[in-house]
């Protein structure tokens, strides 16, 4: 695995800083049942990397003392951790609204039968990756016969009410490029997205999210096996708007990785650049319960390009028209 962030460190990134925290974005571990290329966190079935029920109880009495109206849970594949159904439960009746970030895939896994159940059940909305409507595309990024098991997944989805109007049960689809290009323009392709999957599998969702490769871990060292990442850090520089710093997912969500330390989001997570709090090499979540973090510098490099090039985007997909 090459690593990025060497190649990374000199930027001229523009300082900001952070806005009142919204969301608390958590990586209950890094297993995962698949292993894609474009995956910035690197995870797959050997990683053993999973966050404990101790590190889990703070996260719960981080969200109760400072509010936060979202958790957004992900990984790997954060059903894999056997404290999920526990966090999501203890979320959800203290107010909060829970996302999980969904590969679709883990539905058919042995043991997560009822899965989809217990989602709905608990009104949980699913962010589920769906990298292109096109069978070739899905299984060429993420493993042969991925794409028929995640469109059995959303059948199952949707047979439960997610995606359908009125139900209350929100789905939402991320899309990923195939390669070091940036994304296309999230309306029209999500309108393509629609009329594909719903023509042909009769699928619904409520939102598509288009995302932008970031030059880290796995991707990242693709790129730079291949060449390409001057190259495509050039892309995403050239591409760079100011507008999109308003809306930068940082300003607003804080990431926290297994084992309970913070950062500013789950790129800077998976670079092992740390949230930075009173001159502190490293800050844990239980550290913060209380603490106001509004006006905090947020830490950047080059990567941060990836969040404002173009579109823009961010765990909720392009920030611009």
């Amino acid at each position: 695995m090459h690593a990025t962030l060497p190649l990374m460190r000199q930027s001229e990134f523009p300082a900001i800083q952070r806005k009142r925290l919204e969301t608390l974005q958590v990586n209950l571990g890094y297993k995962c049942n698949q292993s894609c290329v474009h995956c910035h966190v690197n995870a797959g079935p050997t990683r053993t990397e999973m966050m404990s029920l101790e590190t889990i109880n703070d996260v719960l009495a981080f969200v109760q003392a400072s509010h936060v109206g979202k958790l957004d849970v992900t990984g790997g594949a954060p059903e894999l951790n056997p404290h999920f159904r526990d966090l999501v439960r203890a979320a959800c009746d203290l107010g909060v609204h829970v996302m999980d970030r969904c590969n679709l895939t883990i539905l058919e896994q042995p043991g997560q039968e009822d899965l989809a159940r217990f989602l709905a059940a608990q009104r949980v909305e699913i962010i589920a990756s769906l990298p292109c409507y096109l069978e070739e595309n899905v299984d060429r990024q993420r493993g042969k016969g991925v794409f028929d098991a995640s469109i059995r997944a959303l059948q199952t989805l949707n047979g439960l009410g997610y995606g359908k109007p009125d139900s209350g049960l929100k789905l939402a689809l991320v899309y990923n490029p195939q390669g070091a290009v940036l994304p296309p323009a999230q309306g029209q392709l999500e309108a393509d997205y629609r009329t594909h999957l719903g023509q042909r599998y009769g699928l619904v969702f409520n939102e598509l999210y288009v995302l932008t490769n970031m030059p880290i871990q796995r991707f990242g060292s693709m790129l730079i096996s291949k060449g390409q990442f001057e190259h495509y850090m050039d892309v995403l520089k050239n591409a760079y708007q100011p507008a999109n710093l308003d809306n930068v997912m940082c300003r607003n969500l804080v990431s926290v990785d297994w084992r309970g330390y913070v950062y500013d989001c789950d790129f800077n997570q998976m670079l092992g650049l740390p949230l930075a709090y009173q001159g502190r090499l490293r800050v844990h979540l239980r550290e913060l319960i209380g603490r106001d973090l509004t006006g905090n510098g947020i830490v950047v490099a080059d990567h941060c390009y990836g969040c404002t090039a173009g579109q823009g985007s961010s765990c909720g997909g392009a920030l611009g028209a």
